[in-house]
């Protein structure tokens, strides 16, 4: 299956990425990780985006573009691939269905996760992180420490992070919905969105979207 994955931050589209792709036996592309890989391995692509990143400038859809075409062309992504943060807005999502169709190939489906505004604020901005260890992190609601703002795990002060703030989170979602949100009526025009609520245990939306991908998958 070739699946685009879209939601607002905060829909955990990191962790069904990773339990979907798993699923369903395709490689998960994150653009994250493309940056990364690209970077670390000093590609041309990669020296690109870091004259950009280090400038403190966007990086052009085109550089974007071109890394996603090179992760999709290898070995295994031949037989399908979850994208994860591409396309990030309509020019990459018309790019990539050129690229896809000089292929002789097509999407299947575009899983939208759906999240009430009012969650992702509540699911990011009630993050809490370790000074001490960045991976020891909790959460106000659904994971608490034990002792308010000490970690249990070796007993750091724990933070809030500056893009975990209210603000900052609230100033992504608009980003969000400017820039991202139009690509799902551009592919509900194909016919290939299906949306479910992203709201529940991890085990719970990944069965959820398990069964929404289905007629795809069967297809």
């Amino acid at each position: 299956m070739r699946i685009v994955l879209v939601g607002p931050p905060g829909a955990g589209k990191g962790t069904q990425a990773a339990y979907l792709a798993e699923n369903l036996s395709i490689p998960h592309i994150s653009t994250g990780d493309l940056f990364r890989a690209n970077m670390s391995q000093g590609t041309d692509l990669g020296k690109q985006a870091r004259a950009y990143i280090d400038a403190g400038q966007l990086v052009p859809d085109e550089v974007t573009i071109g890394m996603a075409k090179d992760r999709m062309s290898q070995s295994d992504a031949v037989n399908g691939f979850l994208l994860d943060g591409f396309p990030r807005n309509v020019g990459q999502a018309e790019a990539l269905d050129v690229m896809l169709k000089d292929e002789g190939v097509k999407l299947d489906a575009v899983l939208d996760l759906e999240v009430p505004e009012d969650e992702v604020v509540k699911r990011i901005a009630g993050r809490r992180v370790c000074r001490r260890d960045s991976a020891h992190v909790f959460h106000l609601s659904y994971s608490p420490p034990k002792t308010e703002g000490v970690c249990d795990v070796c007993g750091g002060e724990l933070y809030q992070r500056h893009d975990d703030s209210e603000e900052t989170v609230r100033t992504r979602l608009e980003v969000y919905h400017t820039q991202t949100e139009p690509i799902i009526d551009y592919y509900r025009a194909q016919g290939l969105v299906v949306t479910i609520s992203a709201l529940g245990e991890v085990a719970d939306v990944t069965a959820r979207a398990m069964e929404a991908l289905k007629p795809a998958n069967e297809g």
